[in-house]
C-alpha cells in the first residue's frame, strides 16, 4: 500500500525545492544541459570569423576554453555525445573534429582527433551520417558544410541548398518542398550561399539565379534575426549561419556581427555552450500546472504578468505565425509553437480558476486565452494533428503532426471550452482524437515528437508519448475509450523490475535493477496512471511506481536529470528542472487521486 505519510513528506520536499528555484520575479528559468555539439559549432564559427576579420586573435581565449572543454568530455569510445550524459553519435563527433581543426589545435589534440576518427570509421563515416538523417537535410548539410570549411571533406560531398527559394513570400514556403524544416530557413540561406560560393552549380542559369538571389536572401536572413542575435536562441543554428557567411567573405555583415555577439553572451564560464539559452516559459508553465494539478492555489505565485507578456502579439518574422501563441522562452529568439502555447493556456486556466485570482484579472486572462485558442485551432493540420510551428509542413520529421502536441492542444481547448465553444473548435477536437486513434501503435503506445530515449532502438520514448496522450483522454473524461484502456495496459506491462519506467533494456540488464529507471519517465507514467484512476487489480503497478519515486526523493535521486529531450533535428538535451517538475506533478496527482478515493469511499 502507498504510505500517505511518506507520500506527503516526499511531495512537500519536492514542492519546497521547486518553489526555491523561482527567480525574484516569480517565474522559473531552469538550466539546459551543456552541449558538446553547441560548443563545437560555436568554436568553429568564432574561429572562422577570427580568420576572416581582423584582429585575428580576438576570440583566442574563448576558442581555447571551448576546445579544452571538448577535449575533456570525449567518451571512452572516442566519440562525443550531444550532452555530457549522452552516448556518442556520428554528428557531434564530426562537428567536434571540425572545431578542433578550425581552431588550429589538430596537432596539439592529435590523440583526441585520431580516436574520434576511429569512432567515425566504426560508424560508417559519411554513409553513417546519411543513414542517421535520411532525406532530411536540415542537419546533415550543416554538418557536412562545417566539415568542408575545416577541409575534412570535399565540397562535392555537400549537397547544394536552394537558398533562392527563401526570397519567396513565407506563405509559399510549404508549397515548394524545401529540403529543410520550417525553422531552418536561416541555415538554408547561409549554408546554401557558402556551398554556392565554394562550388557553384555547373548549370549557367542556376548559377545566375543564385547569384541574383544572394542579396535579397541575405535581407531575409537579416529580417529573421532576433534582437539577441541568436536564431531561435540556439547556438548551433546561429553558429552555422555565422560560419557560413564568414567563410563566404561576409565576416563584417551585420548578421555575422550580431550572431557573434550572441555566442559571446551565451558562453558559460567553463568554456561550453548550451543547446539553447533557456526554456523559461516552458519550465514556468510546467511548474504552474504541476502545482495546480496537485490542488495548490497558484494565484499567489506572482508570475502572471510575466507569463502574459510572453504571448506573441504580432506576426512573427521567423515563421510568419499569427499573433496569439507562446514560445519556449521570454527572449527575442523564441517562436510560438503548439507545445508551449497549450502549456501557457493550461496555466492561465489554473490561474483563472484559483480562489485567490482577483476578479479584475479575469478579463485580461480571458482575452489572452481567446487569442491563444484561436491561434492553436488555426494551426491544426488537415490530418487532425497539431504540428510544432507551421501548418502544412508535413513531409520532414520535425514538421509533421505529433501525438504529444495534439494531446496537449486538446487539453488546452478543454480547459477553455467557454472561450472555444464554436463549431470549428468542436470539429478540431473530434479530428484531433481521430488523429490520436490512428497514431496509436498496435501495442497501445504513442510516440512523441520532441522527446526520446537514447537506449531505445529507434531513439523513441513511448513512455512520454503514452503518458501525455492519456492526460488528454482524462481531461475529456474518455478514460474508458478503447485507445485509453490500451494505453494504460501498455504502461502497466512496461514497468521495469525496479518499479520505475524508462532506461534501456541493456542498461537495466547490466545494472542491479534498482535504479535503472529514469526519474522523468517514472514520474510521467505514475502521473498518467494516477490520473486514469488506476485502482483495479493492477493497482500494484501504481504502488510500485509511487514507491520508486518516494524512495528517489528520500535518497536525493529525484534531481538526477536524464537526456530525454530532443532539440531540433534529434539533438539530445536534458533540463535540470525536468525531474523536479515531473516528480511534483506525479506525487501531486497521486495525492489528489487518493484523496478522492477516500472521499468516495
Amino acid at each position: 500500500m502507498i504510505d500517505p505519510a511518506r507520500l506527503d513528506a516526499a511531495y512537500e520536499r519536492v514542492r519546497a525545492q521547486l518553489l526555491a528555484e523561482r527567480l525574484p520575479a516569480g517565474h522559473w528559468v531552469g538550466q539546459l544541459s551543456t552541449s558538446a555539439l553547441s560548443t563545437a559549432t560555436a568554436v568553429s564559427a568564432l574561429a572562422l570569423v577570427q580568420r576572416h576579420s581582423p584582429p585575428h586573435d580576438r576570440f583566442a581565449a574563448v576558442i581555447a576554453r571551448g576546445v579544452a572543454w571538448l577535449a575533456g568530455h570525449q567518451n571512452a569510445d572516442g566519440g562525443w555525445g550531444d550532452t555530457d550524459r549522452s552516448d556518442s553519435n556520428i554528428a557531434t563527433t564530426m562537428l567536434v573534429r571540425a572545431a578542433i581543426q578550425l581552431a588550429g589545435q589538430a596537432e596539439e589534440r592529435s590523440a583526441a582527433m585520431a580516436a574520434g576518427q576511429r569512432y567515425l570509421d566504426a560508424q560508417g563515416g559519411l554513409d553513417g551520417l546519411r543513414a542517421r538523417y535520411g532525406r532530411d537535410r536540415t542537419f546533415a548539410v550543416p554538418i557536412l558544410t562545417n566539415c568542408a570549411l575545416a577541409e575534412l571533406v570535399p565540397w562535392s560531398k555537400v549537397p547544394p541548398l536552394p537558398f533562392e527559394l527563401a526570397c519567396l513570400p513565407q506563405r509559399f514556403y510549404r508549397f515548394v518542398r524545401l529540403p529543410v524544416v520550417s525553422y531552418a530557413i536561416p541555415a538554408l540561406v547561409a549554408i546554401g550561399q557558402a556551398r554556392h560560393r565554394h562550388l557553384p552549380s555547373a548549370w549557367p542559369w542556376t548559377r545566375l539565379l543564385r547569384h541574383v538571389a544572394m542579396a535579397p536572401s541575405l535581407r531575409v536572413l537579416h529580417r529573421m534575426q532576433p534582437a539577441s542575435g541568436g536564431y531561435l536562441e540556439a547556438a548551433p543554428l546561429t553558429s552555422f549561419v555565422v560560419m557560413s557567411l564568414a567563410a563566404s567573405g561576409r565576416a563584417e555583415h551585420p548578421v555575422v556581427q550580431q550572431g557573434v555577439a550572441f555566442l559571446l553572451d551565451s558562453v558559460r564560464p567553463d568554456g561550453s555552450w548550451p543547446i539553447d539559452t533557456n526554456l523559461a516559459t516552458w519550465t514556468t508553465t510546467l511548474a504552474i500546472n504541476a502545482l495546480a494539478s496537485a490542488g495548490e492555489d497558484v494565484a499567489a505565485l506572482g508570475c502572471w504578468d510575466w507569463l502574459l507578456s510572453c504571448q506573441h502579439r504580432q506576426f512573427h518574422p521567423f515563421t510568419g505565425a499569427a499573433p496569439g501563441g507562446w514560445g519556449w522562452t521570454d527572449l527575442s529568439g523564441a517562436v510560438p509553437d503548439a507545445d508551449d502555447t497549450p502549456g501557457a493556456l493550461l496555466a492561465l486556466a489554473a490561474w483563472r480558476d484559483a480562489s485567490g485570482c482577483p476578479a479584475a484579472d479575469r478579463a485580461r486572462i480571458d482575452q489572452a486565452a481567446a487569442a491563444g485558442i484561436a491561434w492553436l485551432v488555426g494551426l491544426q493540420n488537415r490530418d487532425g494533428g497539431w504540428p510544432t510551428f507551421c501548418r502544412g509542413w508535413g513531409k520532414l520529421p520535425f514538421d509533421r503532426s505529433g501525438a504529444d502536441l495534439t494531446a496537449h492542444a486538446l487539453r488546452a481547448i478543454n480547459a477553455w471550452q467557454h472561450v472555444a465553444a464554436s463549431r470549428r473548435s468542436v470539429q478540431a477536437v473530434q479530428a484531433g482524437f481521430r488523429y490520436l486513434a490512428r497514431q496509436q501503435r498496435r501495442d497501445g503506445s504513442w510516440v512523441p515528437l520532441w522527446f526520446g530515449n537514447q537506449d531505445h532502438p529507434e531513439e523513441e520514448n513511448p513512455v512520454y508519448g503514452t503518458a501525455k496522450v492519456l492526460l488528454a483522454y482524462r481531461d475529456w473524461q474518455t478514460q474508458q475509450a478503447p485507445p485509453a484502456v490500451a494505453a494504460v495496459n501498455w504502461l502497466c506491462q512496461h514497468q521495469n523490475p525496479d518499479g520505475g519506467w524508462g532506461g534501456g533494456a541493456a542498461r537495466i540488464a547490466a545494472s542491479s535493477g534498482r535504479h535503472a529507471s529514469s526519474v522523468e519517465e517514472t514520474a510521467l507514467a505514475v502521473e498518467a496512471l494516477a490520473a486514469a484512476g488506476l485502482c483495479d487489480g493492477r493497482c500494484g503497478v501504481l504502488e510500485r511506481g509511487v514507491q520508486w519515486l518516494v524512495e528517489a526523493v528520500a535518497e536525493g535521486r529525484h534531481r538526477d536529470a536524464s537526456p530525454i529531450g530532443f532539440y531540433f533535428a534529434k539533438l539530445w538535451y536534458y533540463e535540470r528542472l525536468y525531474p523536479l517538475l515531473f516528480t511534483l506533478a506525479a506525487l501531486g496527482q497521486v495525492r489528489r487521486t487518493l484523496s478522492r478515493s477516500e472521499t468516495a469511499g
